[in-house]
């Protein structure tokens, strides 16, 4: 592509307004690819726009044939200016992974991508690499699951009647916690699991704490390292973790690093899971290449004073220098204090009221929330956890004023 230096733009592909309003105030050169429902929104606020049907054709096109489905749209994006994309939610990494196979002319870029988001491909990666993981196969059916759950606990010499280890399934291209399952038991298989959850991966029970972490790559080094700790998975989480995970972030950065190693990563950003056990033990769940749900970047920018959305940018970038990362990210040791979110999700089929108590507000790690008042409606049925109906904020310099009402509020129901 025969684009000058000075017009090169950075393509963010699908829609995050913070996204848009962080390579904005880097004055970067950039147009937004997403739906045809936000181009209205991007017309009245001069947002530079190409509307594309991601949605409709990404239920039609499986992961593997997406480089050749997204020649149309790489037409485009040379005639625009665009030498690299940057992806910004689960089901865009495969897609901007051929787009920029396309502009660089180098399809390794979009088997690259594949290995983010094919969860097999993903585990076995990892597995070369040397990271610690459970035991895992791919299953096409109930029944290589059934095999699978009793080969598991027949080599961990669960006797006939004793209650089986369980087993975890994940759908290979699904988002987050969607479509994923613990199973315990033979008839769960056939009760739980629908058609849509296959090919999926399979694999066994890890024990322990579970925890993420936020890495800002740039020319293969780690220039910032967040570490969140899950307090409750899918509804509340802490940056920087309690001390009692802190003291493990040598080992943390270690695993990490070895990561980016195996994964072959140059440029970007990577939100890897761990299971961090109470002997320090690191296991490797997963990695993804996007920006992390549950606020956790509103965690960090809170906890380190820092725009994780404009650190995104800029890493994700092939063309950003090393003068502009200069000073850019604080020291990742020196937190300004523990920042941590609460989603908020009805337990009511019906919203009749928003119930928030007088002593949230009281608390000495209060920050803010952003649930408010809503009609009386019905709460519509999700897959995975959902949309949250607002979110509780918590922060304080000791971690023992955010952990704890952070397990506590869960338990209160804010709409009733």
């Amino acid at each position: 592509m025969n684009t000058k230096k000075q017009d090169r733009k950075i393509a963010l592909l699908g829609w995050s307004l913070q996204s848009i309003e962080a390579v904005e105030e880097l004055k970067r050169p950039y147009v937004v690819i997403s739906m045809p429902s936000f181009e209205d929104y991007a017309k009245k606020y001069g947002i530079p726009f190409i509307s594309w049907d991601m949605e409709e054709m990404m239920k039609e096109t499986p992961m593997e044939q997406v480089y050749e489905k997204s020649r149309e749209l790489v037409e485009i994006l040379q005639q625009a200016g665009v030498d690299h994309v940057i992806p910004i939610f689960e089901d865009t990494v495969e897609w901007a992974g051929a787009l920029n196979a396309w502009l660089k002319e180098n399809k390794r870029e979009f088997h690259h991508s594949l290995l983010f988001r094919h969860k097999a491909k993903m585990k076995r990666r990892a597995q070369i690499g040397g990271l610690k993981i459970g035991i895992f196969e791919e299953a096409r059916n109930r029944d290589e699951v059934r095999e699978f759950l009793k080969r598991v606990n027949d080599v961990l010499l669960k006797n006939d009647g004793e209650e089986f280890d369980p087993i975890h399934i994940k759908p290979f291209a699904k988002a987050g916690a969607v479509g994923h399952h613990m199973i315990r038991q033979e008839d769960e298989i056939y009760s739980r699991l629908t058609d849509d959850l296959f090919p999926c991966l399979m694999e066994s029970h890890l024990d322990g704490t579970q925890l993420s972490c936020e890495v800002f790559i740039h020319k293969g080094e780690i220039k910032f390292l967040n570490i969140t700790e899950y307090v409750e998975f899918g509804y509340s989480m802490m940056a920087p973790p309690s001390p009692t995970i802190e003291k493990n972030r040598p080992l943390v950065r270690k695993v990490v690093k070895q990561l980016v190693k195996t994964f072959e990563i140059e440029n970007g950003f990577i939100h890897p899971e761990f299971f961090i056990t109470e002997d320090g033990t690191l296991n490797f769940i997963e990695v993804a290449f996007r920006i992390p749900g549950g606020n956790i970047f509103d965690l960090i920018q809170e906890s380190y004073g820092f725009n994780p959305f404009q650190a995104h940018i800029l890493c994700c970038d092939p063309n950003t220098t090393e003068e502009e990362l200069k000073d850019f990210f604080p020291n990742e040791k020196k937190a300004r204090g523990y920042t941590g979110s609460l989603m908020v999700y009805p337990r009511v089929k019906e919203i009749k009221a928003l119930n928030i108590p007088d002593h949230l507000e009281k608390h000495p790690g209060f920050h803010k929330h952003t649930m408010f008042p809503r009609k009386e409606r019905k709460v519509p049925s999700m897959e995975g956890f959902g949309t949250p109906h607002g979110v509780v904020f918590f922060h304080h310099q000791d971690s023992e004023h955010v952990k704890p009402p952070l397990m506590d509020f869960n338990k209160h129901d804010f709409y009733i």
